[in-house]
């Protein structure tokens, strides 16, 4: 079975059941041979906050050393992104696997009129994955209500509701009384439920919770002090300090604990889900101790402190732009749009004029969402789902509120003016970003939904394909997810200029049939995605095919223009070359930059003691530089297989006398560290590059580059150093690790820097096999869609070994890697023997630019 057969068959199953209960998925389940039984569950059910909240737990856990399954809904882009173990989605061919043992019994459930809906069967997919992978704690955030959710067919060792506003009256009551009680149903049996409920809804909470584990209250540190009676003050307080930069400041404090952390997501009600997920986590690590899971845990608190930090959420208040300030939030509910703008207030003075762009689904309250909202003037746009609300209908529920203000009547008294009607997502946005200047804000808000459309104007992936001959046309093909007809008919043409990318059902349309009147050629994806999810597209043709598609876009709606731009920049078509890296002077502007290697440690795998000596390392950079580096690259602490990690004292005092010396020389000096402290020592040492193998798994790295405006290589790393006892299994190499870096890239961006200063690493060597990465360096060029300069590290690596190549024998096959990387777009290769590399890209430059000279 395919991915898309697969996938469009779990698309295919309805969405709402007939019948109210758990029943459907315990039997599901059950055919599975009940997967969940043995795993150890946390469940995070509320209005809102309650996919913020399960992040927090699940990024905290993991910072204590276990092994965490996360599941969410519903997805931005792709089905899989529900499913996550420790971070890594659920792979295509795991999601054959468990079709292939469902398909039969959920058709024949569907002949009795008992089929599962699609939540349900994701959810008992989620609970499969996990049981497999053997986790040790699976965190599940809850669809609708509790009591009924499929969710609720485990366990839970700890759950929370989050908050609880009037939302889904028709399934879960009319009342919050009646809404909190279906959600209380998550309580465990015997541990306290965690809620940052109020009022009626707290009161109903206790009715269902007291009877099984009691309730733990989260609530403000103020309104602890307020409280007439001791019994009503919250068990867990928390104290939001407001905004640091790009980080919220937090102090939450429980009966015998307390705790100072920062907050990758913004907001006073990002800070009470901290307290929410910080009483979770030490309820969850409570229960371990002395359990079976077998990872070494570290203390709450150091957990706490990196998972808050470390929490990135898209579409949660997530800024994407600062010029002017554009934020993403999936607001869906009167109560996240006045979150949303608690939260935006703290920007107050930062922008001039706010611009909002709201999509919505159908059965939300859109009056109270427009009275939430903060004055601007206002796009509203439909989402290109089926739920979705028209524009029209939006744009007069804010024009009513609005009027109602003006007339005493209304409690909102916002002024959304002008207010324009714009058919789609795109449109919308890109409307409100030319209207918007320099000093402006824009807001995208409504659903999800829309956050997802509008977030792929910076994550939209263009992937050129180097494709020369039949079977590397087929692996593309069917790497999209192509049907076999499409790719026997379409493999034959698909060797001059391809392009892989992923747009909306409509866009895809649109694109076919163009290319095709052109006389180019164009495949779609063979998933039926239900509106749930964008389609992959594979455009082939000449450039001048391209040219004239991409005259066509030009002016032409639901987005269809912008992407037009994006191609037209990633073809290189009539656009001007980006002049960033060279402006400010850097050696990868020109032409393939040689990094050269300069370990200060005794254990490092190719020249490990060499050079620990600070006369010796400085006389090594110096030759290093004669020979022609370009970037001079210092490490104090070793990565390879095994090695230990090394304090940051130490690291600083190995790193920085030589740092000191060489700061001088003819080249750009990198420093080559996990840790934020050391990097920062660094520069004030002389050093002018970041380079950070963890993927700035450190929160305050990307910060601090940001502050000193200086570049930072991010590598894709599963773990650093790599521990040889974790295996990471791939779909495809290249794509995932291309997924992987256009988060961490939005991150780093986040901060304050261009793309013209994050490097890309696919960190070979790191997580993938020998033939993975064979195959990241053969597709060395798919890397170029993220837009930022591209570093492969090679030099010496065990994956030789690949090619017979022994540990002392790796010189000539890493001078034929640095080669391969060169011609097919590295802007930096890093290596050991400088003279030797340089020589390979100088030919490479020659052969290119013959007449150059």
């Amino acid at each position: 079975m395919d991915y898309h057969e697969a996938a469009n068959f779990l698309f295919d199953l309805r969405r709402y059941s007939p019948r109210a209960g758990v029943a459907s998925t315990e039997r599901l389940l059950g055919h599975l041979d009940d997967p969940h039984a043995d795993l150890l569950p946390v469940q995070v059910a509320g209005s809102n906050g309650k996919g913020s909240t399960a992040r927090m737990v699940e990024r905290s856990l993991r910072e204590a050393g276990l092994d965490v399954g996360l599941y969410t809904s519903p997805h931005l882009d792709d089905l899989r992104e529900r499913i996550l173990v420790n971070d890594r989605r659920m792979r295509k061919g795991s999601v054959c696997e468990f079709v292939d043992a469902t398909e039969e019994y959920i058709t024949e459930r569907a002949g009795a009129g008992e089929s599962p809906t699609f939540f349900e069967t994701v959810t008992a997919m989620a609970l499969w994955e996990f049981a497999r992978a053997d986790v040790d704690v699976a965190v599940l955030e809850v669809g609708i209500g509790g009591k009924h959710d499929a969710t609720s067919v485990v366990d839970p060792v700890a759950s929370a509701v989050t908050s609880v506003t009037l939302e889904h009256a028709d399934v879960l009551g009319d009342t919050a009384a009646e809404i909190a009680r279906d959600k209380a149903h998550v309580a465990p049996s015997d541990r306290p439920l965690v809620t940052g409920a109020t009022g009626e809804a707290l009161a109903a909470v206790h009715e269902v919770a007291d009877e099984r584990g009691g309730v733990l209250t989260v609530g403000a540190a103020d309104a602890a002090d307020a409280a007439d009676d001791r019994d009503e003050a919250p068990d867990v307080t928390v104290d939001y300090h407001g905004r640091e930069g790009v980080e919220g400041a937090v102090t939450l404090a429980g009966p015998d604990w307390s705790l100072d952390a920062r907050l990758a997501l913004l907001g006073a009600h990002q800070a009470r889900n901290a307290g929410v997920a910080a009483a979770l986590v030490r309820q969850t690590l409570h229960a371990l101790e002395g359990g079976s899971a077998g990872n070494e845990m570290v203390d709450p608190d150091t957990a706490l402190r990196s998972g808050l930090r470390n929490a990135h959420w898209p579409g949660r208040f997530e800024i994407l732009s600062r010029d002017p300030l554009v934020v993403l939030d999936g607001a869906h509910n009167p109560g996240g749009c006045r979150s949303v703008a608690e939260t935006l207030a703290e920007f107050d003075g930062e922008f001039d004029d706010l611009h909002l762009v709201v999509g919505a689904m159908a059965d939300k309250d859109h009056a109270g969402m427009a009275a939430a909202l903060p004055p601007g003037e206002v796009w509203t746009c439909r989402p290109d789902v089926d739920r979705a609300e028209a524009s029209d209908a939006l744009a007069a529920a804010f024009e009513a509120v609005d009027e109602g203000a003006n007339d005493g009547a209304g409690d909102g008294g916002s002024r959304h003016a002008p207010i324009h009607r714009k058919g789609n997502v795109p449109g919308a946005l890109a409307a409100a970003l030319d209207a918007a200047g320099e000093d402006d804000a824009v807001l995208v808000t409504g659903s999800l939904y829309t956050v997802a459309e509008a977030r792929t104007r910076w994550t939209r992936l263009h992937v050129p394909k180097r494709v020369d001959d039949l079977p590397t046309a087929e692996a593309v093909l069917r790497d999209a997810n192509v049907t076999d007809p499409g790719v026997w008919r379409m493999r034959g043409k698909a060797v001059h200029r391809t392009i892989r990318t992923r747009v909306r059902v409509r866009q895809a349309e649109y694109l076919k049939q163009e290319m095709l009147s052109l006389g180019g050629e164009c495949a779609t994806s063979g998933l039926s995605r239900q509106d749930e999810e964008p389609a992959d597209v594979v455009l082939s043709g000449t450039l001048a095919q391209f040219n004239r598609l991409l005259e066509k876009l030009d002016g032409q709606p639901y987005g269809l223009s912008q992407l037009g731009d994006q191609l037209r920049r990633r073809l290189g078509i009539r656009t001007d070359p980006d002049t960033a890296a060279r402006e400010r002077g850097y050696p990868w502007a020109d032409g393939t930059a040689v990094m050269g290697i300069l370990n200060v440690t005794p254990d490092s795998f190719h020249d490990g003691g060499e050079y620990d000596a600070v006369e010796d390392a400085v006389a090594r950079a110096e030759a290093m530089v004669e020979a022609g580096a370009d970037i001079v690259d210092v490490g104090g602490e070793s990565t390879r297989p095994g090695a230990d990690p090394v304090p940051a004292a130490a690291e600083r005092d190995r790193v920085v006398p030589v740092i000191e010396r060489i700061a001088d020389l003819d080249a750009m000096v990198s420093i080559d560290t996990r840790k934020a402290s050391v990097a920062a020592a660094a520069l004030d040492a002389g050093a002018d590059l970041l380079n950070d193998v963890s993927g700035l798994a450190d929160p305050a790295m990307r910060l601090l580059a940001a502050e000193r405006d200086v570049p930072v290589v991010v590598m894709h790393s599963v773990n650093a150093p790599v521990d040889p006892d974790v295996e990471v299994a791939y779909d495809d190499v290249v794509e995932d690790t291309l997924a992987g870096l256009v988060e961490r890239v939005l991150l780093a961006e986040t901060a304050g820097l261009d793309r013209s200063q994050i490097l890309v690493d696919p960190g070979l060597g790191f997580g993938k096999s020998r033939h993975e990465n064979f195959e990241l360096l053969g597709r060395i060029g798919e890397f170029r869609a993220l837009g930022c300069p591209v570093l492969v590290g090679h030099s010496h690596k065990s994956m030789f070994g690949l090619v017979g190549a022994d540990e002392d024998e790796r010189l000539a096959p890493t001078v034929a890697a640095t080669a391969l990387a060169a011609a097919r777009g590295a802007d930096v290769v890093r290596v050991h023997d400088v003279a030797e590399n340089v020589a390979a890209v100088r030919t490479i430059e020659a052969a290119d630019q013959p007449d150059d000279g």
